[in-house]
């Protein structure tokens, strides 16, 4: 198929874009940043410039270039900064995740494309209640902090856009595998371990999440999936171990009372109670397979080589 990925640039580009072209699919990948079309060349993707919030824009690109197929994988965080608000980091992020979704399935609909693939997200939005590891059929949770409702709004806009228009939406566990803000703020010792650290957070490398969404791409639609590792885990398990991993020292705690000062107690409630994700329904589905079933090999996999001695 000719495979339109918007936000090829992004995080998971460099291993989607191989693995579709592999799987023998021709790819136009879309890109903001100057200088990201080399690199999408490099990958044999046909690189195309597209502000996804320019509805003419990605009208005219949509017609030229005449996908077969379209993954939205589109996201605004290459300069997000940590923050105690999900909606100020993800402020980029959630405006491509609405006004950016609704551009690009306008367009999809008027050039005739209905195979449709969209990045959604796993952590942190499951219920807080019941068991520690929830499927595709459990609830969202209908009361997250009130500095991240934007931002879970946002996704659930984009699940109900793509479901409603046929497609196949993932709800990607937490990527892993390169460097970025979570391993920036670790190796400084600057992301402590939250009170009890019972939160639970589910993982995916990011050629597994490739390899998941090549597969997605060949599944009929509407469908949803979570796309993630055999292992979520709590928080006091993964953490020092990504520390680990990158050669940083052990993760400090900031106690409840102090965490709640510094992150918002809603914030430190949801951190502290949220579930894991269930991928039972992909692998039988879709036929997947992971390379790394488990972040416990695939933190040492990504980062032992980068690691440095802790100091």
């Amino acid at each position: 198929m000719r495979v339109m990925v918007v936000g090829a640039s992004g995080a998971i580009g460099a291993s989607l874009v191989p693995q579709l072209t592999r799987r023998g699919h021709e790819v136009i990948g879309t890109f903001r940043s100057p200088g990201k079309a080399e690199r999408l060349r490099a990958l044999d993707a046909q690189p195309v410039a597209l502000d996804l919030l320019d509805a003419s824009a990605v009208r005219k690109a949509v017609f030229e270039a005449q996908p077969d197929a379209i993954i939205h994988e589109a996201t605004a965080l290459a300069n997000a900064s940590m923050s105690r608000s999900l909606d100020k980091m993800f402020a980029g992020t959630n405006r491509l995740r609405t006004e950016g979704t609704d551009n690009l399935l306008a367009a999809a609909r008027e050039a005739g494309v209905n195979r449709l693939v969209a990045q959604s997200f796993a952590p942190f939005r499951y219920i807080r209640e019941g068991g520690a590891v929830k499927t595709e059929d459990d609830p969202l949770d209908p009361n997250p902090p009130k500095s991240a409702r934007q931002t879970f709004a946002a996704m659930a806009h984009v699940d109900k856009a793509f479901l409603d228009a046929g497609g196949v939406v993932l709800r990607y566990g937490g990527f892993y595998g390169l460097p970025d803000s979570t391993t920036k703020a670790v190796s400084k010792r600057q992301y402590p371990i939250l009170g009890a650290g019972t939160g639970i957070t589910p993982f995916v490398h990011l050629d597994d999440a490739a390899s998941a969404t090549v597969l997605a791409l060949e599944h009929d639609g509407p469908a949803l999936y979570n796309i993630a590792d055999d292992d979520p885990a709590a928080m006091n398990d993964w953490l020092p171990a990504l520390a680990s991993a990158l050669g940083a020292k052990r993760p400090f705690r900031l106690p409840g009372g102090i965490a709640n000062l510094v992150m918002g107690r809603e914030m430190v409630k949801m951190s502290l109670e949220c579930r894991g994700a269930s991928n039972a329904k992909a692998k039988k589905e879709l036929g997947w397979t992971l390379r790394y079933p488990s972040w416990r090999q695939g933190f040492p996999a990504s980062y032992g080589e980068h690691a440095k001695p802790a100091t």
